[in-house]
């Protein structure tokens, strides 16, 4: 807050006797004076300090005093300082246009020192007071921004958090079932396996013993095919098996893809969190009634594992992944009257730069345009109807790749060209807990 000795006035006024003694006046009041003649001399002087409060004459050649206070208004830097105007005019028109203008206050001709004074302070007091309740505003706004940041930070932690769990829980629970009985089934197979070979083997041997069997068995030989037997068993086993592999894989996959992150970083493998992703996504990505097959396209480079909090991160993939398809499905609906409607496609993109890993998931949907651009990360920003997004998603997945792993992730994206998601991950870093 400004001392009355340290606040500045500027008096305006083209007569020389009323510019002394005006100074003289607050001067002997203890303020700070600078005067100008004219309004041009009253703008130099503007550009060397700015006055705490102005005494404006109107009756001024060249520029009036109404011109002036209507250019003082009109500038950012010095719209706030009140003006007082000094004129012999009484009339009503002239004192309501000063005021229409921006002044605070009149003091009219000849002057009354006990006026002006008592005029000067009362103006000078409500900018004190006006600028301190400004600067609390400030704080408060700040204070209040600073606490909705952290509001808004919680809420994404927690909603991560319990998503999460829900989706790891039934991802890992799936992974559970599918195991117990595949456990015993490719345990059954194998046996299978054995007890054909055997069952197979001691058929040969009673072939050899006994070349020229009874009617009744070589009719029943005829009627299995056993030839077509023979040869399919083992093929059937061996089908069995590889569908056991594939079962097998993708229980590998959920459990890659729900793994329940501990207190702190472990080194992970982002190709595995990619590819288990994409299998939870297998069957959004195939055929439907609107559109073909959406093509993924992986292009993964050399790249160690990364310390990080894998589930996260996945979480991450998933959010990016998803809404490329939902993007690809939107476009591809609205273009299926065009003749030349191209195929959905998702390039994933991986590459070791500067003990870095950047990650690159591109779709071909329609893109974005700035507007959207500029706030697809913001919190509970969505373009989805009703129900169909909340606007977490991406805010979740920036605050995982930027507070809890020190990394960055940016958009690329134009109208009618698609969409390009850019995660940037350091290999070793100190991830927050």
């Amino acid at each position: 807050m400004l001392s009355q000795d340290s606040e500045l006035i500027l008096i305006v006024d083209d007569t020389p006797a009323n510019l002394e003694v005006i100074s003289d006046t607050l001067s002997d009041a203890g303020f700070e004076v600078a005067i100008a003649p004219s309004g041009e001399r009253a703008f130099k002087q503007l550009q060397l300090q700015l006055p705490d409060l102005i005494l404006l004459d109107v009756m001024m050649p060249i520029m009036d005093g109404f011109e002036v206070c209507q250019q003082l208004k009109a500038n950012p830097i010095t719209q706030d300082i009140p003006v007082i105007f000094m004129t012999a005019l009484s009339d009503t028109e002239s004192k309501t246009k000063g005021f229409e203008l921006g002044a605070v206050d009149y003091i009219t001709k000849p002057f009354q020192e006990a006026e002006v004074l008592a005029r000067v302070k009362t103006h000078l007091q409500l900018r004190r007071l006006t600028k301190n309740l400004e600067q609390q505003v400030a704080q408060r706004t700040s204070e209040l921004n600073r606490a909705l940041q952290a509001l808004q930070s919680s809420q994404l932690q927690l909603v991560q958090s319990e998503k999460m769990s829900a989706l790891g829980n039934l991802v890992a629970g799936i992974a559970h079932e599918i195991n117990n009985p595949l456990g015993f089934v490719n345990g059954n197979v194998n046996h299978i396996e054995e007890y054909t070979k055997d069952l197979l083997g001691l058929l040969d041997l009673y072939q050899q013993h006994y070349p020229q069997p009874i009617d009744a068995i070589q009719a029943e030989e005829e009627a299995i095919d056993l030839d077509y037997l023979r040869e399919d068993l083992p093929k059937l086993i061996r089908s069995t098996q590889e569908g056991i592999k594939r079962i097998t894989n993708i229980s590998t996959s959920l459990r890659t893809f729900s793994r329940a992150d501990s207190d702190r970083p472990i080194p992970f493998n982002l190709h595995d969190g990619i590819d288990s992703t994409l299998l939870i996504l297998k069957h959004r990505l195939k055929a439907n009634e609107t559109r073909p097959e959406i093509e993924v396209i992986t292009n993964y480079g050399l790249i160690p594992k990364v310390e990080c909090f894998a589930g996260q991160l996945n979480q991450v993939f998933m959010n990016i992944l998803a809404n490329a398809i939902d993007a690809i499905d939107e476009f591809l609906l609205n273009e299926k009257t065009n003749q030349k409607k191209r195929n959905g496609k998702i390039h994933i993109h991986t590459e070791l730069l500067n003990r870095s890993v950047m990650i690159r998931i591109k779709d071909n949907a329609l893109g974005m345009s700035e507007e959207v651009k500029a706030r697809i990360f913001d919190h509970l920003f969505t373009t989805k109807g009703v129900g169909k997004g909340t606007g977490l998603g991406l805010a979740i997945a920036r605050q995982i790749v930027t507070e809890k792993h020190n990394g960055s992730i940016e958009v690329n994206s134009t109208l009618g060209q698609g969409s390009e998601f850019i995660i940037t991950l350091p290999v070793n870093t100190q991830v927050a807990s």
